[in-house]
């Protein structure tokens, strides 16, 4: 997590406070079946399950992004459109002390998530394939630019100066050849 991007160690600290959000949201769910202020206990009980089954697979995420692994792209960009579309109901109905903490950290999140360092981190733009030891090269260790290996600068062969063409499927190309007289 040290060499990663500060925009992409802010999105993983906002993903885990979320994480912590729904973690709250089901202990207090957990509390109100205990107590039975819940609508039905079998349900209060899923509910508090569920709520932190969810924490847990956030926290996952968030470790995830912290380690700028691709996998984790994804599901935190979706809870952040969820954690939004939570934080409007909640403003919707009169609870602002909820939803705008809420909506605050679902655009804290897409914005640390889609800013370009750690969009270039978590798609893996700006590395180069790992080298026969397995590390990753960086253009200060030796790694090639692209225009040299095109060029055949080295012991590799490209595609084309390595291999013959291959015959394609029957087509235009073969009918042409037999349409022509004496092309037999």
């Amino acid at each position: 997590m040290g060499h990663s991007p500060g925009t992409l160690r802010a999105a993983a600290v906002v993903q885990a406070v979320e994480s912590a959000v729904v973690l709250a949201a089901a202990v207090l769910a957990g509390v109100d079946t205990a107590a039975g202020r819940s609508y039905q206990v079998g349900s209060g009980i899923a509910l508090t399950v569920i709520g932190v089954a969810s924490a847990a697979a956030l926290a996952l995420v968030a470790r995830g992004i912290a380690r700028a692994r691709r996998w984790s792209r994804t599901p935190a960009l979706l809870t952040q459109l969820f954690f939004g579309i939570v934080g409007i109901y909640l403003l919707q109905g009169h609870r602002l002390d909820w939803g705008v903490p809420v909506v605050v950290l679902a655009a804290a999140g897409f914005a640390a998530l889609l800013a370009p360092p750690s969009l270039r981190a978590l798609t893996g733009q700006g590395r180069t394939p790992p080298d026969q030891t397995g590390r990753e090269q960086t253009r200060r260790e030796g790694a090639r630019p692209e225009k040299a290996q095109r060029e055949g600068a080295g012991p590799e062969k490209t595609r084309r100066e390595g291999t013959r063409p291959r015959p394609g499927p029957p087509g235009k190309a073969s009918r042409r050849r037999s349409a022509r007289p004496g092309a037999e």
